[in-house]
């Protein structure tokens, strides 16, 4: 598949040296290496020349639409140009270098200023390039300035990588910095003329080689005297690869806005394509802005993020693992009826609790709920029915299947620091507490709790996988890499990890419950409902951290439509110490803004719904989704 880049298309500059300067210009001649020879390294004092390399253009990062997530500029920065040869005594470069500098300050309105020893250094060691008095000058005052300057100041363009989208996707584009410091050495043959960028997180981290491109050369020639005789580009730099992500920039932008609304104290949404396991959107709040890292961020304000309490550093969408919460009790509906061990017609009580060992275990009601089926028991999130199931299965089946779904295993997208999570075994628990499961732990085990940890892209890769009927697809952030011309380089197709060959039966159970989690009567998240949409989903909530920081992490997971999925998705949201918060209240309500938006225009989805057969009845319960709270 080709993704069009022609919106943000544009061929790589082409260094052309003016009284010293490099300059761009818009058509790059050939390349005429074959004729000129490569010219050889001698010493400074005897050089007769340099060859020097010109930083490559970084590649795009854009959306699976071709949206810019990461371009680069041209940014001009203000140089003075010594004359050759180099014979300038200390005193007379100081003098040089202040006279160019009161000439900048009358053209231009940045602050000009560099220490004595700095200048007297650069030019003994690098006197022929020139010596940056101001950097990242505004467009207009290079406008102004390109017509103005004596042959003693030059503007000298370099790439700077910039991100037109800002904060959005903040985490998952990553940034760039610098690979060090301009040099103060003596210049070297094969030298940069300015610091490269090499990514340090996100995309531009993971796929750093392929961004980088191909720096060119630039050679300088001199006399025996030292007289500068020539410099051009016998190399024309090229550009790096461009990423296309499998990200939709519109789909993140309300996953973040959402969040940054309903979420303040921290939260994520991911939204994948259940079909092929693209990501479309993988939102992370707080988030940072890439801008405020290029070119490199200022110790005082890395110290303010890295203070916040909020953590806006932490990607939780990828990098973070929570307690699954009552979400988890989909993953025991799997278990069950595809290990044959629960039926349909099968029911369990629901007290409002029950002793399990030497231990008494709670519902969240407190009320005796009477006898339920899985698929009432799912829509009501009745723990003590899923305890007596958990007892049922054992811990071997429950882990077996949380596995094969996914959980507790990094996912593989192509994102370094991605959690692992965790799915206790008899191994760990032997290794842990030094016994194996315990009916106590059966019991926190099937409600999500105890050592369960699970990101919320594993929790999306799930749902994405049970609302599909069974394929556990790779999950993908990037869809292709491509060169400046729109030929693909490599493409990453949709690729099958397991199928799980969900049988009819577990996918009508399944589906059931958890569209009367959303609109049946007792459902706990009615405020994810949208009109003429079926949607299927899953609230949780559960407490993480020590006893004395506790927090709770409000979960809504699931995919919708019900029938045919477009999305699947899971949202937490991060609750402060001592708030009181759950799934139905706090996580479900950002799913169903974000559904009723993606669905407002998308009246196919709304018809295949109403052309399906309607759901079994859900039995009566006297309390309605819209005033349910739920608390596991």
């Amino acid at each position: 598949m080709r993704r069009q880049l022609a919106r943000f298309a544009w061929w790589p500059l082409v260094f052309v040296l003016r009284s010293g300067c490099l300059a761009a210009e818009g058509n790059a001649p050939e390349a005429d290496g074959a004729t000129t020879p490569i010219p050889s390294w001698e010493t400074q004092r005897q050089a007769a020349a340099y060859v020097l390399s010109v930083p490559a253009p970084r590649g795009q990062i854009v959306d699976r639409n071709g949206e810019a997530f990461a371009v680069n500029r041209v940014s001009y920065n203000l140089s003075i140009s010594f004359p050759t040869p180099l014979t300038f005594t200390d005193p007379q470069i100081r003098e040089f270098a202040w006279k160019q500098a009161g000439v900048a300050r009358s053209l231009t309105r940045r602050p000009i200023g560099f220490s004595d020893d700095a200048v007297v250094q650069h030019y003994r060691n690098r006197g022929m390039i020139p010596f940056d008095i101001a950097t990242d000058l505004p467009a207009n005052e290079v406008e102004s300035l390109k017509n103005r300057l004596p042959n003693e100041l030059v503007l000298r363009p370099i790439y700077v990588r910039t991100y037109p989208q800002g904060a959005t996707a903040g985490h998952v584009i990553g940034y760039t910095g610098k690979t060090g410091r301009l040099s103060t050495k003596t210049l070297q043959n094969n030298e940069p003329l300015w610091p490269e960028s090499e990514g340090r997180e996100g995309i531009e981290q993971t796929f750093d080689d392929q961004l980088r491109g191909k720096p060119g050369q630039l050679d300088l020639t001199f006399d025996r005297d030292g007289r500068k005789t020539g410099e051009r580009i016998t190399v024309p730099p090229e550009p790096g690869y461009n990423v296309v992500t499998t990200l939709d920039l519109k789909v993140q932008q309300l996953a973040e806005r959402i969040l940054q609304k309903r979420a303040k104290r921290g939260g994520a949404i991911v939204v994948l394509d259940p079909n092929n396991g693209e990501v479309l959107a993988l939102a992370s709040w707080p988030t940072i802005n890439p801008n405020d890292f290029v070119p490199s961020i200022s110790e005082q304000k890395y110290a303010a993020l890295d203070k916040d309490p909020t953590l806006p550093l932490l990607p939780r969408a990828y990098r973070s693992a929570y307690p699954a919460g009552s979400t988890f009790k989909v993953i025991m509906g799997v278990a069950g009826f595809q290990s044959k061990k629960l039926d349909p017609d099968d029911e369990f009580d629901c007290p409002s609790a029950m002793q399990i060992g030497n231990l008494v275990f709670h519902n969240w009601r407190k009320s005796d709920q009477g006898d339920l089926t899985f698929t009432q028991a799912l829509t009501q999130s009745c723990n003590t029915w899923f305890y007596q199931l958990g007892l049922k299965l054992g811990a071997d089946t429950m882990v077996s299947w949380a596995e094969r779904l996914g959980l507790g295993k990094r996912t593989g997208v192509l994102l370094n620091g991605e959690a692992e999570g965790r799915i206790p075994t008899n191994d760990y628990m032997q290794a842990t507490y030094h016994r194996r499961f315990a009916p106590g732990d059966l019991a926190n085990f099937s409600i999500g709790q105890g050592d369960i940890l699970i990101s919320p892209l594993q929790m999306a890769q799930a749902m994405a996988t049970i609302g599909n009927g069974g394929t556990l697809y790779q999950t993908r952030i990037v869809r292709q890499i491509q060169t400046l011309n729109n030929e693909v380089v490599y493409s990453y197709a949709p690729r099958p990890k397991d199928v799980l060959h969900l049988s009819p039966v577990t996918m009508q159970e399944i589906r059931q419950g958890m569209v009367g989690v959303v609109s049946g009567r007792g459902g706990t998240a009615g405020s994810a409902s949208v009109e003429g949409v079926k949607v299927a989903g899953k609230t949780g909530t559960a407490q993480w951290g020590p006893k004395s920081k506790e927090r709770t992490a409000a979960w809504f997971a699931g995919f919708a439509p019900a029938e045919s999925p477009k999305y699947a998705y899971a949202a937490i949201y991060e609750g402060a110490v001592g708030e009181g918060v759950h799934g139905g209240t706090a996580a479900a309500p950002m799913i169903g803004e974000l559904l009723r938006e993606l669905f407002r225009n998308d009246s196919s989805a709304k018809e295949k719904e109403k052309a399906k057969k309607p759901e079994r009845e859900e039995q009566p319960n006297e309390e309605t989704p819209d005033t349910m709270d739920e608390s596991d």
